[in-house]
């Protein structure tokens, strides 16, 4: 293990209190495993396959997981799928994913399944300090959509794929501009989750209620009483009786007036 500046050492201890790993190849758990406690965590779990893995993430809360792309008992897209979609507290915990496949379609389907950060064997402890100390120190904005559910995408970079379809980070918005970017997404989403609904009702009530949320938000930093009093008849909607298409569609179709036909149309 090489030395760490103390700074950073307790900068990723908030991350690092309780640490989930799931690889069915118990020497490459270890050697994480032993990397990790050099970098002061607290609790670490080990476990071999996806079904075990979850019950251990609803017992343990991780603040952190680490999970093996593929394996014996594991498919750890489908693994990270589910725990996004789960009511479990850890499911915006940071996610790293660790492969020695990193080609350019397990990059991509690490990031569209809702990872934070890819991590390529074999590495060393200073890739996997630069991984955590990206998911430590900068948050990245939370996707609550029906597809999706995870870090913004738009911000992934795994430092592995240089391709032509490689997407950095954007150039973060301030103001009133970053509001306006932040409402425009929150009404497309809304968009895709009221035309998604019966494919998938529970995702898309919880996608729905986290954009209220969010341009409740936006309502109140901006003055807008307009959108403030549209998302109020949404919320109402939500909670005077169980969600469906049905009841959200005009309390949605209200906000959705609002922007332009693009974003109308996009569900």
């Amino acid at each position: 293990m090489f030395a760490v500046d103390r700074r950073v050492l307790a900068k990723l201890q908030p991350v690092l209190q309780r640490v989930l790993i799931v690889d069915p190849n118990p020497h490459a758990a270890r050697t994480l495993v032993e990397i990790i406690k050099g970098l002061g965590a607290a609790q670490i779990v080990v476990e071999t396959s996806e079904e075990r893995a979850l019950e251990k993430a609803a017992a343990l809360e991780p603040c952190i997981v680490f999970t093996e792309r593929g394996g014996d008992g594991l498919d750890g897209e489908s693994l990270v799928r589910e725990i996004r979609r789960s009511n479990m507290d850890c499911r915006r915990a940071p996610i790293i994913m660790v492969t020695a496949d990193a080609t350019a379609t397990s990059i991509l389907g690490a990031r569209d399944c809702g990872v934070h950060e890819f991590l390529r064997k074999p590495f060393t402890s200073a890739d996997l300090l630069k991984r955590v100390e990206n998911v430590a120190t900068k948050p990245r904005d939370w996707v609550e959509a029906v597809g999706y559910v995870g870090p913004d995408r738009r911000r992934f970079n795994s430092g592995e794929f240089s391709g032509e379809r490689k997407r950095r980070a954007d150039k973060a918005a301030t103001g009133s501009a970053a509001l306006a970017a932040a409402k425009d997404q929150c009404m497309r989403i809304l968009a895709a989750a009221l035309d998604q609904f019966d494919n998938d009702p529970p995702q898309a009530a919880r996608s729905i209620r986290e954009q209220a949320s969010t341009l409740k938000s936006i309502a109140m930093k901006a003055s807008d009483s307009r959108l403030a009093v549209a998302v109020g008849a949404l919320e109402v909607s939500l909670v005077s009786g169980p969600p469906s298409k049905e009841t959200l569609a005009a309390p949605i179709g209200t906000l959705l007036a609002m922007c332009p036909p693009d974003v109308k149309k996009a569900g």
